[in-house]
């Protein structure tokens, strides 16, 4: 999904499709735009066969690419004109039209992921067992092939910065590739044990990755890697559901599970090492798929952190997730800066091995400017995040909320109901203490006025040079694992150089 619109894979006679709809939104209905959609929808149709994987670009929010498996690839560009009058009288449904197609592999595309620095850069992962990097202005052939899968590619994620893509396979592998340099993977792990399939996130700028799979005996697991050597840092199962399990990562450090065919969504926080279960989002309603909005599209005046969009039977749900607190400013230690539209790089630049960090966006003020200078991501330390689900386009639902107690965070509860109108926000009474120690809407005393103005100096001096040397570590870790991966790919290439000569002596 883009910041614009959602997609949803639709079945449709003659070939794969899907359909391409206006974001509804949890706080309001969308002005202009009637709240259930048409009978009929306008579908993207293009493909001979289902569509399997979609994806936005990060840069673009009216293009999106899809695989099938029909083995091709279709890049689409939605204008903001197709969604005028819909649904009025005498309106008639147009489908969309795709402005490019591309013959990607003589078998599926399972996945299809836009690079998220450089421009006009696409990866696909296709049933010949072999990911390919496209450049969208010259797609007579692929830039760069990764290889080396077992079996069948089950999910893909670039770094932050793109310079690395991990993958799981049908073969219970976890490789990590330098998707620049083409060829085998330079670091290969065993991943989780259950021949059921196996889910990828990366986690931010922690130099971490989070997978979902299963174990021998079935449970569903998640798992945390360190990406130097991918070695496993902690396993913890879940249950012992059916459902593959979705991970999403977002940049308060919390990390979002949603199991297909379940009513739930677990969240975490990482923190030393370790996830912390904040609370649990609970429905009855078994969701088919799930997306979430990317950072910079969210609510920042009702304190929204994350935003999912549930696919369920013939509905489909927003739900955000909201920290309980009242306040009046932007509140910046629950919204670090979200990454930008504009890209960092051009695909020329990214094939040539030029590398540049992604471009942030300020959540407070809006404007952009180059990773590289900003400040960490802050440990998220606020209360669990509340989920407050809304109507969706095609169905009635219910909004949901919830107050953490001193003890613990209850699941949501429905509160209020509405047939026609989509519920506003209700904002939470609860309070939320301040750093200095005083109560923030709750009329607590705290410290002296003379006092808590120099320990907030203090403080925010702290938290600066600890920034600064977070700073500084993750850009020293950055720079090993690239030598790491460079020596690597040389003794591959070393490898393959060997084999060729005995070979040819042979």
């Amino acid at each position: 999904m883009s910041f614009l619109r959602l997609d949803i894979n639709w079945n449709a006679s003659g070939g794969g499709a899907f359909a391409i709809v206006p974001l509804p939104s949890p706080f309001g209905p969308i002005p202009g735009f009637p709240y259930k959609l048409p009978d009929t929808l306008p579908l993207a149709r293009s493909h001979t066969a289902p569509v399997l994987d979609t994806d936005w670009s990060p840069h673009n929010d009216s293009i999106v690419a899809s695989g099938g498996e029909d083995g091709k690839i279709a890049i689409w560009n939605v204008d903001a004109s197709a969604f005028e009058g819909w649904g009025a009288e005498g309106w008639i449904p147009k489908d969309f039209d795709p402005v490019w197609r591309i013959d990607a592999s003589p078998r599926k595309i399972g996945q299809v992921l836009f690079h998220p620095t450089a421009q006009n850069v696409l990866a696909s992962a296709g049933g010949d067992l072999t990911i390919k990097l496209w450049d969208l202005a010259q797609t007579e052939s692929p830039r760069l092939a990764l290889t080396g899968h077992g079996d069948s590619i089950q999910s893909l994620a670039f770094n932050p910065t793109g310079t690395l893509l991990a993958t799981t396979c049908r073969d219970r592998k976890l490789r990590l590739f330098d998707p620049r340099a083409g060829g085998e993977a330079v670091r290969i792990a065993d991943g989780h044990g259950g021949i059921k399939a196996s889910r990828i996130a990366w986690m931010g700028e922690l130099g971490k990755i989070a997978t979902t799979g299963f174990s021998k005996m079935s449970d569903r697991q998640v798992s945390i890697w360190e990406t130097g050597g991918l070695g496993n840092e902690k396993t913890m199962a879940t249950d012992q559901s059916a459902g593959v399990v979705m991970p999403f990562w977002t940049d308060n450090n919390i990390l979002f599970l949603a199991g297909k065919g379940d009513g739930n969504i677990r969240y975490y926080e990482y923190e030393s090492d370790s996830l912390h279960a904040l609370a649990e989002y609970k429905s009855s309603d078994p969701q088919r798929g799930m997306c979430f909005l990317p950072r910079r599209s969210l609510n920042v005046s009702e304190c929204e952190i994350a935003r999912a969009y549930k696919v369920s039977g013939s509905t489909v749900e927003p739900i955000a997730f909201i920290v309980p607190r009242k306040a009046d400013s932007f509140q910046s230690d629950i919204f670090p800066p979200a990454p930008s539209i504009e890209p960092s790089l051009s695909a020329n630049e990214f094939f040539a091995g030029k590398t540049a960090p992604r471009k942030l966006v300020d959540l407070s003020s809006g404007s952009t400017f180059t990773g590289a200078a900003s400040t960490p991501t802050p440990t998220f330390t606020a209360p669990a995040p509340t989920p407050a689900a809304a109507p969706t386009p095609t169905s009635t639902s219910s909004a949901h909320t919830h107050e953490p107690s001193a003890a613990s965070i209850p699941a949501p509860a429905p509160i209020a109901k509405s047939q026609s109108l989509p519920p506003q926000s209700t904002p939470s009474s609860a309070s939320v203490s301040s750093a200095s120690g005083g109560g923030v809407g709750s009329g607590g005393s705290g410290m002296p006025h003379a006092n808590a103005g120099a320990s907030n100096e203090e403080v925010s001096s702290v938290r600066q040079e600890n920034a600064q040397l977070k700073s500084d570590l993750r850009e020293a870790r950055e720079l090993i694992r690239n030598l790491e991966l460079q020596i690597e790919t040389q003794k591959a290439n070393a490898r393959k150089a060997a084999q060729a000569l005995f070979e040819a002596s042979g």
